[in-house]
């Protein structure tokens, strides 16, 4: 009779893969105001000081674009939504 070898146990590793955060990236453009884009973004970005609003806004209308806000890509298609329909020009949602 054949002698039957227990099979070899493979090691099983657990890997942890965090999900990617997303970045929401506001684009320069001719039509929005600095103040429509300052109070958009104090309006839907949650804890968005006036002077963080204003500092973006600037980055957005002298370097063509800003990161705005980094986070979970459910909470990202929320606000890069609703900055959308604010009229905002927008980059497309991209992991970080």
């Amino acid at each position: 009779m054949p002698t039957v070898l227990p099979q070899e146990r493979q090691s099983q590793q657990v890997i942890r893969k965090h999900y990617p955060n997303y970045k929401i990236i506001v684009l320069n453009d001719d039509f929005n105001t600095f103040q429509h884009v300052a109070a958009c973004l104090m309006k839907y970005i949650p804890n968005m000081t006036s002077d963080r609003a204003w500092e973006l806004t600037n980055q957005v209308h002298y370097d063509g674009q800003a990161i705005v806000w980094v986070g979970p890509q459910e909470q990202a298609e929320l606000y890069h939504e609703q900055l959308l329909r604010a009229g905002l020009t927008m980059a497309p949602l991209e992991p970080e």
